[in-house]
């Protein structure tokens, strides 16, 4: 790498998707963000912002038949821009993969034995792997020669203790299927414990932490001293938190019951708990914003969509105070934990005996900074933490290959 090499780009390629960024790591200034979507379809999308010239958004449509297509579109268009990538200040592409298993604790150049390893762990991941897999193919297809590096979303959860990973099921069943709590949105968790940190004006590892990632999916997790030692998500995504359509916590019988009783398949359930399920499942909308519109409007499902979405929170908030034994910190995130304040409002309501209250005035302030929620008097910091997983890949990534 040339010392002039100080450009990362993020890629985070989903099924027919491919969302991307162009960071400058001597400030993490954006210089390019852009989304191509409905990838295999005929009406394909590309949005390019380049922020480095102050440009306008382009966007085009029409068929993009393949990721290889995708980044293809993505390359000419950083290119249009002087952002190429051929240009010698490109130090890496940084890629996000959401399953690491046991193995990946950290961010990883990629070489064939990686890709190896993240194949074979597929069938834990088998919605999302298949698809960072092949962003990452074609990456290494246009650029062969630059380094690239996996960061998952695995990985910041991999501290856990034994006691909270396992799930308390037959050692050797488990163990043969590798079937143990993993975590997601690790990215996120990171970031935000350690910006909760310096919000606090302390150095990470003397902080204990609370991290709300509140959006489409959630998660809760509880780090503590900067290391994570509990998440609410486990094998998969499905576990924990209501959800915008997943159910998260429910009975495992559940599933028997409804193939015995109802005759549904084990697609249907899938289906049912991943795609039917929480707040779309309760009530028909998954968007926070409408929920509360439907609720000043005096509509009962709505609203008790929204408390049970909030008794799951608190009951994540209660049990993992008691894992960390001291909470120097709650911080919500994503986009309904940065955009929602009647959600932390309800979210943190009747806790005061737990060190934790919401200034009313405070929690109204609309901000993409940092910021304390909480009054002066709270034992407890209340924050509010814009997420910024993309940054978070690009500075493990241009830390790796610095170093």
């Amino acid at each position: 790498m040339t010392a002039t090499a100080t450009r990362v780009l993020v890629l985070n390629s989903g099924s027919s998707s491919v969302k991307y960024q162009l960071l400058d790591m001597r400030d993490g200034a954006r210089l390019a963000v852009g989304l191509v979507e409905r990838i295999g379809e005929e009406t394909s999308r590309l949005a390019h912002t380049p922020l480095a010239t102050g440009g306008d958004k382009r966007e085009t449509e029409g068929p993009i038949a393949d990721h290889q297509a995708a980044l293809k579109a993505v390359a000419a268009e950083l290119s249009a821009d002087g952002l190429g990538l051929d240009s010698p200040e490109l130090a890496a592409i940084g890629h996000r993969v959401v399953h690491g298993g046991l193995k990946f604790t950290e961010p990883t150049v990629i070489d064939d034995a990686v890709l190896q390893e993240i194949e074979r762990l597929v069938p834990v991941a088998p919605l999302h792997n298949p698809a960072n897999l092949t962003g990452i193919r074609t990456a290494r297809a246009l650029r062969p020669d630059l380094p690239q590096v996996a960061v998952f979303d695995t990985a910041f959860h991999t501290t856990m203790p034994e006691y909270a990973a396992r799930y308390a099921i037959d050692v050797e069943t488990a163990d043969a299927h590798r079937i143990r709590r993993y975590g997601f949105h690790g990215t996120s968790h990171a970031y935000v414990s350690r910006k909760t940190a310096e919000l606090l004006g302390k150095d990470p590892s003397e902080v204990n932490v609370i991290v709300l990632h509140l959006g489409n999916g959630a998660s809760a997790s509880a780090v503590a001293g900067g290391r994570c030692v509990d998440t609410s998500m486990g094998l998969t995504p499905l576990e924990g938190l209501v959800m915008g359509t997943r159910s998260g916590d429910i009975d495992p019988a559940v599933t028997f019951h409804l193939k015995r009783v109802a005759g549904m398949s084990e697609d249907d359930v899938d289906v049912l708990l991943n795609k039917k399920s929480g707040l779309v499942g309760l009530c028909g909308d998954n968007d926070m914003r409408e929920i509360r519109r439907r609720i000043d409007e005096g509509d009962e499902r709505a609203r008790l969509a929204f408390d049970i979405y909030i008794h799951r929170l608190k009951k994540y908030i209660g049990a993992y105070t008691a894992v960390l034994g001291r909470v120097d910190a709650v911080a919500f995130t994503a986009g309904v934990g940065e955009n929602a304040a009647p959600v932390r409002a309800a979210a943190l309501a009747g806790l005061e005996e737990m060190g934790l209250a919401v200034d009313a005035d405070r929690n109204a302030v609309r901000s993409g900074e940092p910021r304390l929620i909480s009054p002066e008097y709270a034992r407890v910091a209340a924050a509010v933490v814009p997420t910024d997983e993309e940054l978070e890949i690009a500075q493990q990534t241009y830390a790796l290959v610095s170093a």
